[in-house]
């Protein structure tokens, strides 16, 4: 919520407010894309205390108000006990802002301290403990989706980190069933992208909150992924957002999974998804660095 600083400011206040349209366009564009929300949802937002987090609760705590249908939201934070966390910044803030919450208390930092080996990535031990405690509390809250802040970069992030490390074509999709079968999983921020992410949670001034267990490591691989793709977006302007339109245009039969595309079944005469004719053409850069307009849900 702004600051008595940023209301007194004109200029801060335009800045906040274009920001804030851009980004509950995007959102709901995606909300609406893929049928995240429905009437009568009650959603569990995770709530890191990263700005990830802090911009996807504010943004849905705004289209609620607007919203032509009713949904409940509450927001959990899962206290992992690292040391210095200061437990009473979310409380505080969330208390300041009128939203339901629930705050977990799982020492999940010693058990993976005790588990890692020195030198080794936290990330993987770390992140399957704490699916397993949300699993468990929106259960116990009766949430119907579980909203996570992750935006389009990190979308594209684990799309190269899949094609690099493991050999998969494969990413974090906007919508998805749990690992246990009993939840619906939703990333309202998709289409979000985190330059303006970070500079609306900076303008807003939400009490960031740095993890100090996975945040302090250095030479992650998603790390290094991470710069690569920002090295490519000031040398190559427009590449990132063509990756991420190609994300949403794959085409089987141009790939080589047999699972996806029947290829023994292909029959002289038959010309699939343009055939060879579509290697022809030239690449057309303009699409990738121009907006289409778009068609979102409208929450008025």
């Amino acid at each position: 919520m702004p600051t008595a600083q940023n209301n007194a400011n004109p200029s801060l206040k335009a800045d906040i407010k274009k920001l804030d349209k851009r980004l509950s366009r995007n959102v709901g564009k995606a909300i609406s894309d893929f049928s995240m929300i429905e009437d009568g949802d009650k959603i569990m937002v995770c709530l890191s205390g990263g700005k990830d987090s802090y911009v996807m609760l504010d943004i849905l705590c705004s289209l609620k108000k607007r919203a032509p249908i009713h949904f409940d939201i509450v927001a959990v934070n899962l206290d992992q006990k690292q040391p210095g966390f200061p437990e009473h910044i979310l409380p505080t803030y969330l208390e300041s802002i009128g939203v339901d919450y629930k705050i977990v208390e799982e020492d999940t930092y010693s058990i993976v301290m005790d588990k890692i080996e020195p030198g080794k990535t936290t990330c993987s031990l770390c992140s399957r403990m704490r699916r397993g405690i949300l699993y468990r509390t929106a259960k116990e809250l009766g949430a119907t989706k579980i909203a996570l802040g992750h935006h389009r970069d990190d979308m594209l992030e684990t799309m190269m980190l899949n094609m690099f490390y493991s050999g998969k074509l494969k990413s974090m999709p906007p919508k998805l069933g749990s690992d246990n079968g009993e939840h619906i999983i939703i990333r309202p921020l998709a289409y979000c992208v985190e330059s303006e992410i970070a500079e609306f949670a900076k303008l807003k001034e939400f009490p960031i909150i740095p993890c100090n267990l996975c945040g302090s490591q250095e030479n992650l691989q998603r790390q290094a992924v991470k710069a690569m793709l920002n090295d490519w977006s000031e040398r190559f302007p427009g590449r990132i957002e063509s990756m991420f339109t190609a994300m949403q245009n794959v085409v089987p039969s141009h790939l080589v999974d047999g699972e996806l595309f029947d290829f023994k079944g292909i029959s002289v005469g038959e010309l699939i998804a343009g055939g060879d004719t579509a290697f022809d053409q030239e690449v057309d850069t303009s699409a990738a660095k121009s907006e289409a307009p778009v068609q979102i849900i409208e929450l008025t």
